[in-house]
């Protein structure tokens, strides 16, 4: 695993930890992402709802990457994507790194 980026990613679970009380994992950061770019404050979510927020964050970490396309919101105003070319075949250790990259990628932009 590349060391810069592990720093980077790192850095950025301190930061998150300062917020939440304790540092998250993986999937936290990325319902937390989810949930920034539904943009619709604090609201209860149902675990299909929880699962369908982590998804967005998915969807918004890999379009840069050229993934997923914005489709636009619904008239709920949940955000939905255009898958746009297939993830290769990735092993746990490649997608961790996919992963920590574009979360990295979203969190310095």
């Amino acid at each position: 695993m590349d060391l810069e980026l592990e720093q980077r990613y790192q850095h950025i679970l301190s930061n998150l930890e300062k917020d939440l009380g304790e540092k998250p994992d993986m999937q936290t950061v990325i319902f937390l992402i989810g949930v920034q770019e539904l943009n619709k404050g604090y609201q209860k979510l149902s675990k299909q709802e929880k699962l369908e927020v982590m998804h967005i964050g998915v969807c918004v970490l890999l379009s840069p990457y050229g993934f997923y396309s914005p489709l636009g919101r619904d008239e709920e105003g949940w955000p939905h994507f255009e898958s746009k070319k297939k993830l290769p075949p990735l092993d746990g250790r490649q997608q961790q790194y996919l992963l920590k990259q574009a979360i990295v990628d979203y969190f310095t932009e």
